[in-house]
């Protein structure tokens, strides 16, 4: 899409006459062919450096097409309008070289220094977007060798001669319409007033400080897949059994919801990672995560408002929450604060007081944390003498007390490649109880057996499920979700000074820290922002071996900034976070306007090096310049929206498309397992499973695995998979011994969104 936008651009604009109307297909032909010329060169780069095709790098590839074809639009644009003053092709062609070239390498390595503090960041944010500074920079650079070599070669072949007359150039006729005479005009006003266009300009770039103020703060936006993901935590210290219980009656409540095609359940833990962002949940009984495929995006939108509503109102027992996947470094929550101190029960207490400030916000959702509920605990008071007079001791205590109620491992039974557990332990019905422990005996040396209540008491009390640490010390995050269209930093920013003053009260050796997205961002701003003053020196070396002046280097660099005023103006207007993409689009920006400065005050220069006053210069070089910065613009502009109608271009993909990404082989195994475990139970008891795991497995060898194979088995959930020296396992289960509702009944080979 981006490169038919890019190419509309450069026909229309540069081929469009009006006397006669009609389009001169040549001139955006030129362009047209170097585009997949400069992608073809550039894949072969990123294949060098081992950069795989990924939705970063693809990103990345349409940011920079916006930009790779400046130079070539330039280039261009040089040869027609000389072409139209009277040149042949040869004089245009070399001409367009000797006059843009160093420029247009200047602004081109510029442009390229923007990203290198990306490419430098030692970071998570780093390691996840150094495919933008790799591929954007590749790029740049490969476009302008292009522009410089082989657009004049192909504008030599392919562009016409218009007639000459009198043997002059006639770019009074070129540049005398009624268009550029009022343009001519507002520059020649704005030099003559020049300390009210500077104040002007101050002004706007002032303003645009102060909108930025007022721009939400944003880390990483949300995906835009279909998945939504949907936990459900029951309270600290739930059995497998109830977690089971709710997953599969969540299921089966969701399957009637209008719009939703499947719903898969992971129970005590959560899904595995197929995708690389996704925050992952350990493996905890109390706990399960369903992945909810919605069949469209807007029946997504309209389940994720839904299901909140849903699982308040029909499951109250479970603490539901509905999130989609994020685009960036995973963030559990997108407000967090860490309560962090030196006693568990201290802490406990702050935190408890932290939650009250964070739920008294409109703008919070969800208030929880980390140490989940306290849990009830029986603990056995030995009394230590009778037990010495017995002969028992503490550990011959534990062990009874385990064997009773949990079991004890006696030994393993080997079954093929697998070791299962051989269990002691008491019947379910002398179990279940409380008073069940009171009421078991104790083996003695002696060989007798004595009851445990004669040397032990037993105490009902609570304890923490869960003890987090940071730094050797108790740490409870305190956390929550937000309101629709309410950023994490913007509500982070407005509670914490009430978790300051709360601070403020607490005894020394206790803090409250900010963690959650911000603290995230603030880790990957950090670690951009100390390559920011290498990027400055390059930036400021290029410019003053280009322009060899300190006073129009400065010029040139104080140009970049100015667009923040249209950026915050955008970000008001449209009601948009300012984040790390929209970050990017600023670098970028930046680098457009300062070699469009370049190349401007260049051609200025060389004006007054022919003796044309600096008046007449400064007018007549922004005229030529105007309509090569408009088409430059305008193919950035107009190639941007490709950005988020193609935001996801791996949503469905088999094994060959992940090696193309470039995931290592572990990542490439849990990714093959998820799919299988997520569909092939739905798949299974009839021909169409057998036909889904041989196509799974042909895709796995087709990869490089080997000993690859299907091996049925079958366990109380319904299925089991595992990885072991490169053997794969696949579920395969009759349906009614594993009845699921909404089988498919037709499958077809190569649908990579099923299987």
């Amino acid at each position: 899409e981006a490169v038919l936008i890019v190419l509309a651009v450069s026909f229309i604009s540069l081929g469009l006459h009006t006397k006669p109307l009609r389009i001169d297909i040549w001139p955006g032909l030129v362009v047209g062919i170097t585009i997949p010329l400069v992608l073809a060169i550039t894949f072969v780069t990123m294949f060098y450096w081992g950069v795989g095709l990924h939705k970063i790098s693809l990103g990345s590839l349409i940011i920079a097409l916006g930009l790779l074809v400046d130079d070539a639009i330039i280039a261009v644009e040089m040869m027609v309008r000389k072409l139209e003053e009277g040149y042949d092709r040869a004089r245009a062609a070399t001409f367009t070289y000797e006059l843009v070239a160093m420029p247009m390498l200047t602004g081109t390595l510029i442009t390229a220094a923007g990203f290198l503090p990306i490419g430098l960041a030692r970071s998570v944010t780093g390691e996840y977007t150094f495919a933008i500074f790799a591929v954007t920079s590749a790029a740049l650079v490969i476009s302008w060798f292009v522009s410089v070599y082989f657009v004049p070669y192909l504008g030599w072949w392919l562009l016409h001669t218009r007639k000459q007359v009198d043997g002059e150039a006639h770019e009074d006729e070129l540049f005398g319409g009624p268009f550029y005479t009022r343009f001519r005009r507002t520059v020649d006003w704005c030099v003559q007033h020049r300390w009210i266009t500077i104040g002007l300009t101050v002004l706007s770039f002032a303003l645009g400080i102060v909108g930025m103020g007022r721009v939400q703060q944003q880390f990483f936006p949300d995906s835009s897949r279909p998945e939504i993901l949907v936990d459900l935590w029951l309270p600290e210290g739930s059995t497998i059994q109830q977690s089971d219980e709710i997953a599969r009656r969540f299921e089966a409540r969701l399957m009637q919801e209008p719009g939703v095609a499947t719903v898969t359940t992971w129970i005590g833990a959560g899904v595995p990672r197929f995708y690389l962002p996704l925050d992952q949940i350990f493996p905890q009984s109390n706990v399960s995560q369903a992945i909810v495929l919605p069949k469209g995006l807007k029946e997504r939108e309209a389940l994720r408002v839904r299901l909140p509503q849903l699982l308040a109102s029909e499951f109250p027992e479970v603490r539901g929450r509905v999130k989609l996947l994020p685009n960036g470094p995973p963030v559990p929550y997108p407000v967090q604060f860490r309560v962090v101190g030196e006693d568990a029960t201290q802490v406990r207490a702050w935190a408890d007081r932290a939650k009250e400030v964070l739920r008294a916000n409109p703008g919070m959702r969800g208030v929880n944390d980390n140490w989940n509920e306290a849990i009830k605990v029986l603990r056995l008071d030995i009394d230590q003498d009778k037990a010495r007079a017995l002969g028992v001791t503490s550990q011959s205590i534990a062990q009874a007390s385990r064997t009773n109620l949990s079991g004890s491992i006696i030994g393993q039974y080997r079954e093929g490649d697998k070791l299962v557990d051989i269990v002691l332990r008491q019947p379910p019905e002398e179990r279940s109880r409380i008073t069940d422990l009171a009421n078991g005996y104790l083996p003695t040396p002696g060989g007798r057996s004595v009851p445990l209540l004669q040397v032990a008491k037993v105490d009902f009390g609570w304890e923490p499920g869960v003890l987090w640490r940071e730094g050797r010390n108790y740490a409870v995050t305190v956390q929550g979700d937000v309101a629709e269209g309410v950023q994490g930093p913007t509500v982070t920013a407005q509670v914490w000074p009430a978790l300051q003053a709360l601070a403020a009260q607490m005894p020394p050796g206790y803090r409250i820290e900010v963690a959650g997205a911000v603290e995230e961002s603030s880790k990957g701003q950090g670690a951009i922002a100390a390559g920011v003053p290498l990027m400055l020196f390059i930036i400021f070396t290029l410019l003053m071996l280009q322009l060899q002046s300190f006073s129009r280097s400065l010029l040139v660099f104080l140009t970049g900034p100015l667009g923040m005023a249209g950026v915050a103006g955008a970000l008001l207007l449209l009601d948009r976070p300012f984040g790390f993409v929209a970050l990017l689009g600023v670098i970028a920006l930046m680098g457009m306007i300062m070699r469009n400065s370049v190349i401007l005050i260049d051609q200025i220069e060389q004006d007054r090096r022919r003796g044309v006053p600096a008046w007449d210069a400064i007018v007549a070089a922004a005229v030529r310049r105007f309509r090569p910065i408009v088409l430059t613009a305008a193919a950035a502009v107009l190639a941007a929206p490709a950005l988020k109608a193609g935001s996801e271009p791996i949503n469905y993909v088999d094994i060959n498309k992940i090696k193309a990404e470039g995931l290592q082989r572990s990542q490439v195994m849990d990714l093959a397992s998820w799919l299988t475990d997520v569909y092939a139970p739905r798949l299974t008891g009839s021909p169409m499973s057998q036909k889904a795991a041989e196509w799974t497995v042909a895709k796995l060898k087709a990869y490089g695995l080997v000993n690859v194979k299907i091996e049925p088995w079958v366990n109380r959930n319904g299925f089991e998979r595992g990885w072991t020296n490169d053997k794969f396992y696949l579920a395969a289960v009759a349906p009614e011994k594993f009845p699921i509702p909404g089988t498919p009944t037709a499958w077809t080979p190569g649908t990579e969104g099923l299987c």
